[in-house]
């Protein structure tokens, strides 16, 4: 049992006395005896405040019984009270400062990991696919409220969310989430301009990391690509789109629904990029039994070093794999991350 909820009973207890108390003395008291008067009794009976009674148990025996049980009931539930509000604040207190002290152990520890900046509703679903493919990541956000909406709304790997509570424009802050280790950002703040500033100092401390950044209005696109992000989304740009696919070509959009909402196993379309070392290169396709052995859909081919390269789509069994190819594979997030390791050799 949570000390919360023990704190809870407790009180539960003392109220449930506290009633009792004012109920005997207006009924054993006698008719005599209001509201105000047995309220007041019960108060300075509870608490031992020693004040002088207003109602009389010098002749009424069952009156001085009835309030030696108030008298003992009252001093036990109080010190049980007491003794379970001190172990709520300490453990609240200390068990959040052993999970801060080792969110920023694991955090220190991240190498290559993602940064998400903002975890309002789009940030929302950045964790929540970053959960679903085992992808490290990194929350920040300025408030521990929507920090705890998120752990507490959805159970299980979000109670485990690595996070920081700060501005995300701060570089301090950035730099707390790992930022000079980190593989990529997303900005996802409700302003542009906040997006935009993290775009900036990100790109300026990591140039090798990858930036995608949230841009609600279309103007700040461009300014977003000059100062360093990869890429931009628009949220209203994309909602439309999926309008009209809705529209024109609903089988697919339900198939692509279901690929990602899949309970029993996870679908994605994934790249794998072959290093100068991997296994797979100088292979041809056909070598790799990907269907057969992986359980995965080759769907295209680009060239990493030359971005002017058109992308093979469905290429042929034949086709030779050379080095800095980006192989674009289709299948359960389990059998393509077996893939990528058995690609790096």
């Amino acid at each position: 049992m949570t000390a919360r909820r023990r704190l809870i009973i407790a009180c539960s207890l003392l109220f449930g006395i506290g009633v009792i108390a004012v109920i005997g003395y207006m009924t054993i008291g006698g008719p005599s005896v209001t509201l105000l008067d047995a309220v007041y009794m019960a108060v300075i009976t509870l608490s031992d405040l020693g004040y002088d009674e207003i109602v009389s148990t010098a002749h009424n025996p069952s009156l001085r019984l009835f309030n030696i049980f108030i008298v003992v009931a009252g001093v036990g539930f109080s010190l049980y009270v007491f003794s379970e509000l001190t172990a709520f604040l300490i453990e609240g207190e200390l068990h959040d400062l052993f999970r801060r002290k080792r969110m920023k152990r694991q955090i220190d520890h991240l190498e290559r990991h993602y940064i998400v900046c903002g975890g309002g509703e789009t940030g929302r679903h950045v964790i929540e696919e970053f959960q679903k493919t085992n992808t490290p990541h990194v929350l920040i956000d300025i408030s521990a409220e929507a920090v705890s909406r998120l752990t507490k709304d959805q159970p299980g790997p979000y109670e485990n969310l690595l996070y920081v509570l700060g501005d995300a424009t701060d570089e301090g802050v950035l730099l707390q989430a790992g930022l000079d280790r980190a593989k990529g950002l997303i900005a996802v703040l409700a302003s542009d301009k906040d997006n935009l500033v993290i775009t900036v100092v990100a790109r300026q401390r990591n140039p090798a990391m990858r930036i995608v950044s949230r841009c609600t209005d279309l103007s700040y696109a461009e300014r977003m690509l000059k100062v360093g992000a990869n890429s931009t989304v628009s949220p209203n740009r994309i909602g439309a789109l999926r309008m009209a696919s809705e529209m024109l070509r609903p089988t697919v959009v339900s198939f692509l629904d279901l690929m990602l909402q899949e309970k029993s196993h996870t679908l994605r379309v994934e790249e794998i990029e072959l290093s100068n070392a991997s296994a797979w290169i100088g292979k041809k396709v056909i070598d790799l039994e990907l269907s057969t052995r992986y359980d995965l859909l080759l769907l295209a081919l680009k060239s990493a070093e030359d971005t002017n390269q058109p992308i093979i789509f469905n290429p042929s069994s034949s086709t030779q794999l050379s080095k800095e190819t980006v192989m674009i594979l289709l299948g359960d997030i389990e059998n393509l991350q077996r893939a990528r390791v058995d690609a790096r050799g």
